[in-house]
């Protein structure tokens, strides 16, 4: 049956490596658990009832991609999205949570629209070679850095904006201790390389006094806060423009960015193009509908899945344990809670230096497209946007094309999507 469903056989794979590469994947992203509902609680969202919807929002758009499209790719709710939905949406604009829910649901089913009509795919297809390249080398720094940033080795500074932590922090010797590890697991083929060294890094911190077992391993689910609570007449006075240069332009484009990053790492993508891309970006549609409805925000492809395409994944079934492991972890959040963020940050800095490998597939020879390729690569880790990285490539890309006259080479899609883009700056510019 699993070979029926998900081609075991064709994509080179076996049950044992995909089961093990959704349990990496897994735990390099069971943050979103603990964090989603604490950065929604500022806006007045009641924790458990956040909590119970990011873990089943979570599930049922990783279902859809695991089963319907058949990718390793995991879906949660977004970091980027539910900052700007607390702090830009709630507390910026004074907009009760309840309201913006509904307008997540809107643009859920705005996504789920134009997905079915087949506009998000011809999206997905129609980014040029170079952008996909560059964008699969920039979130490979991109969550780089987010890896150095977890682990301290990276810290904030004033003057140089970033400076090296303090190698006397027992976080940042760990973290150390877990990329060489982790790399002569890797470099010796060991299949669960990633996922074994997250575990032994947490087990050392724990005499160390920097993680800790869990004080209890069992919690009940409190939905009842956040479920059905969208107020979706009030959303609708908001106005569509809210929705579509709001929600559509950040989620669409950084799932895009995601989808095109992670399937380029993964050899997924045929003659450029990404097979069943539009069953892929159903998952995040429904994904955004199930998590209003829960209780969250938007729900959007995550970077951390490219963790587990480095573990091996191939193909969808890893899909159903990732799934799995966030309806359990509905009952046992004290246990994700108790993976540090310094155990996990040298899988993300490993899987980073592997997606970099994508740099040697852009024509540096014809500037045309380098400089979109490089754009995209070097803005994604530095605006800590994938949207943006993309934004900034292809934008200029058209400018290069036309203006040395290349306009054949720019697509009726590559124009629309370029003016929607310079649309975004002007509109959103302040967000």
């Amino acid at each position: 049956m699993l070979e029926r469903v998900f081609h075991l056989s064709e994509n080179r794979t076996t049950v044992r490596r995909e089961l093990l590469a959704g349990l990496t994947t897994f735990m390099t992203m069971a943050y979103v658990v603990v964090v989603n509902p604490r950065i929604l609680s500022e806006a007045g969202m009641p924790v458990e009832g956040v909590l119970f919807a990011t873990c089943v929002s979570a599930a049922i758009a990783t279902l859809v991609m695991g089963l319907w499209a058949n990718y390793p790719i995991a879906l949660a709710p977004g970091m980027s999205l539910n900052a700007y939905f607390t702090y830009s949406i709630v507390i910026g604009r004074h907009v009760p949570w309840q309201t913006a829910l509904g307008v997540v649901l809107l643009s859920g089913v705005l996504f789920l629209i134009l997905t079915v009509s087949n506009v998000r795919e011809q999206i997905v297809n129609g980014i040029p070679d170079c952008l996909k390249h560059g964008t699969a080398a920039g979130i490979g720094l991109f969550i780089a850095f987010v890896g150095f940033r977890n682990a301290n080795i990276i810290v904030a500074n004033p003057s140089t904006f970033v400076a090296f932590g303090k190698v006397t922090d027992p976080q940042v010797l760990l973290a150390a201790l877990g990329i060489v590890f982790m790399a002569i697991l890797m470099v010796r083929r060991v299949g669960s390389a990633i996922l074994l060294g997250i575990v032994a890094i947490t087990l050392v911190g724990i005499p160390l006094h920097v993680s800790h077992l869990p004080s209890h391993f069992f919690s009940l689910p409190h939905p009842s806060g956040t479920l059905l609570k969208l107020d979706l007449r009030a959303a609708t006075k908001l106005g569509l423009g809210e929705i579509v240069f709001v929600f559509f332009f950040v989620d669409l484009f950084d799932n895009v960015g995601t989808l095109v990053g992670v399937c380029e790492e993964g050899g997924f993508l045929r003659d450029g193009k990404l097979p069943r891309a539009s069953r892929a970006l159903l998952a995040d549609a429904f994904g955004t509908i199930v998590g209003a409805l829960m209780g969250t925000s938007t729900v959007t492809s995550y970077i951390e899945s490219a963790a587990g395409v480095a573990a091996g994944a191939r193909t969808g079934l890893g899909n159903l344990v990732i799934a799995g492991l966030f309806v359990v972890a509905i009952f046992c959040s004290p246990i994700v809670a108790a993976i540090p963020s310094y155990a996990t940050a040298p899988a993300l800095i490993l899987v980073g230096a592997l997606m970099c490998g994508a740099v040697a597939k852009v024509k540096w020879d014809d500037f045309s497209d380098a400089l979109p390729a490089f754009l995209t690569l070097i803005a994604t880790p530095l605006t800590f946007s994938i949207a943006t990285g993309l934004s900034l490539g292809l934008l200029s890309f058209t400018f290069l094309k036309l203006f040395t006259g290349r306009h054949r080479e720019i697509s009726p899609l590559i124009w629309v999507l370029s003016v929607l883009f310079l649309l975004r700056y002007i509109f959103l510019g302040s967000e």
